[in-house]
C-alpha cells in the first residue's frame, strides 16, 4: 500500500451558524412529485455531473472514509478531497517520497472525484496539478480561492486572500489549465475579501477567461468566515458575468428542501453542500430524489445513524492507528449528533473516551438507549 504522510494543515470548520430560511414563490417546499423534476446534468468541460449536487471540500472532514460513506448513501454528483497544499505536496515528496495524507484512497476510489489544491505560486500549482492528474487520475482539479482561515490567508497569502487580486486568480488558474488539459479545472471562491471589497464578478470573469470549467461560490465574504447568513441573492451578478461555464452555489444548505429551493430560486446550475454533508450525509440522497420527482427517503433511525458512524470508524481504522481514528471519530460524532436530545452529554462522553471501545459504548448508550437529556 502506498504510504501517505500526515500533514499539519487541518483547518477544522467548527463554526455553528444559523441558516437563513430560503423561500420561493410557493412558500413551503413542494412534496416530492408535486413539481416537475429539476436539476439537469451539469457539464464540467467533457465531464457530465448528475445530479447537480456537489460535496464541498472540508479540511479535517472530507477524507476517504467520509467520501466512501457519502458515495454509498448516494445522491452526490461529485465528491471532492480535502484541500491539498501544493507546497506541502512537493515538500513531503522531497523529504519522504510519500504523498500527503489527504490523497489517501484517491487512486482506488470510484469516479467522478475532484482533488482540490491550493497555493499562490503558479509554477508549484501547475506542477502539482500535473502530477496529481498523472499519478491519481482525478475527474477534475479544483483550486481553492475561498478558504478564509487566517493561517491560509494572513500567514501565507493564499485561499480567499487572493480574491483581492482577480487577475492573479486568473493567472493561477490558467497555469493549471495549461498543465492538465483536457482534465477540467474548476475554482472555489467567495463573494470577496470583505463586504466593501466584493470581487466575485470580476474574479468569475477572469477564471472563465483562464479556461476554468465551472465556478463554485460560497455566498459569504472571507471576513464573514462562517458567521451570518449566506447571501445567495448576490449570485445573480456573478452569473451575469459568466458566458459559458456553470455556477454552483454554496452556503447554508442544511436540508434537502433548501437544496431544492436554492435551485428553483437562484440563478445557479448546481448546489454545493459542506457542513451538512457531515452532519446529515443522507441529505444528498433525499435531495436527489426530490429533484428527480421521486419519493424522498425518510430520515434514518437512531439505530441506522449509529451504523453509519460505525461504518466511518471501520474505514478510519484501516489507514490510521487507533488513537488517530479516535480523534477523528470524536469530530464526526460531534457533528452527527447536533440538535439531537442528549447531544451535549454524548459529546462530553466521546471527548472523554480514552479508546474506540469506550467511544462505541457511548454511541450504543445514546443511539440505542431509551432516553437521554441534553
Amino acid at each position: 500500500m502506498q504510504r501517505y504522510a500526515l500533514m499539519s494543515e487541518s483547518l477544522l470548520l467548527n463554526h455553528a451558524v444559523s441558516l437563513p430560511q430560503m423561500h420561493h414563490a410557493g412558500g413551503q417546499p413542494q412534496a416530492a412529485g408535486a413539481a416537475p423534476p429539476l436539476g439537469p446534468a451539469v457539464r464540467l468541460g467533457p465531464l457530465t455531473i448528475a445530479p447537480p449536487l456537489f460535496q464541498a471540500p472540508m479540511a479535517g472532514y472530507t477524507n476517504f472514509a467520509l467520501r466512501q460513506l457519502l458515495r454509498r448513501l448516494g445522491g452526490v454528483g461529485l465528491l471532492c478531497t480535502e484541500m491539498v497544499s501544493a507546497r506541502g505536496f512537493l515538500e513531503i515528496d522531497a523529504r519522504k517520497q510519500t504523498y500527503p495524507e489527504r490523497l489517501w484512497g484517491v487512486r482506488e476510489e470510484s469516479r467522478p472525484l475532484a482533488v482540490q489544491i491550493w497555493d499562490n505560486d503558479r509554477v508549484k500549482l501547475g506542477e502539482v496539478a500535473s502530477r496529481i492528474v498523472d499519478e491519481f487520475h482525478p475527474s477534475t482539479v479544483d483550486i481553492n480561492f475561498g478558504c478564509p482561515a487566517e493561517e491560509i490567508t494572513h500567514r501565507v497569502s493564499c485561499g480567499a486572500f487572493l480574491l483581492q487580486f482577480p487577475d492573479k486568480v486568473g493567472e493561477l488558474a490558467a497555469a493549471v489549465v495549461r498543465r492538465v488539459a483536457p482534465v477540467p479545472v474548476t475554482a472555489k471562491i467567495r463573494l470577496g475579501w470583505t463586504d466593501n471589497r466584493i470581487s466575485a464578478p470580476e474574479t468569475a470573469a477572469a477564471l472563465e477567461q483562464a479556461g476554468a470549467a465551472a465556478l463554485f461560490v460560497h455566498a459569504r465574504t472571507a471576513q464573514q468566515k462562517y458567521r451570518g447568513n449566506a447571501a445567495w441573492d448576490r449570485l445573480a451578478e456573478i452569473k451575469a458575468r459568466l458566458k459559458r461555464i456553470p455556477l454552483i452555489g454554496n452556503g447554508d444548505i442544511r436540508t434537502w428542501q433548501e437544496a431544492v429551493i436554492a435551485l428553483r430560486q437562484y440563478p445557479v446550475d448546481g448546489v454545493m453542500i459542506g457542513r451538512a454533508a457531515v452532519t446529515r450525509p443522507w441529505l444528498f440522497a433525499q435531495a436527489s430524489a426530490a429533484l428527480a420527482g421521486l419519493p424522498v427517503p425518510p430520515e434514518p433511525s437512531p439505530q441506522e445513524q449509529r451504523e453509519l458512524l460505525l461504518e466511518l470508524c471501520h474505514v478510519l481504522t484501516q489507514i490510521f492507528d487507533a488513537q488517530r481514528a479516535l480523534i477523528l471519530m470524536r469530530k464526526y460524532v460531534g457533528r452527527f449528533c447536533q440538535g439531537l436530545p442528549g447531544a451535549k452529554r454524548l459529546r462530553t462522553e466521546v471527548c472523554a473516551a480514552h479508546d474506540l471501545g469506550t467511544l462505541i459504548s457511548a454511541l450504543d448508550a445514546f443511539y440505542l438507549g431509551a432516553d437521554s437529556k441534553s
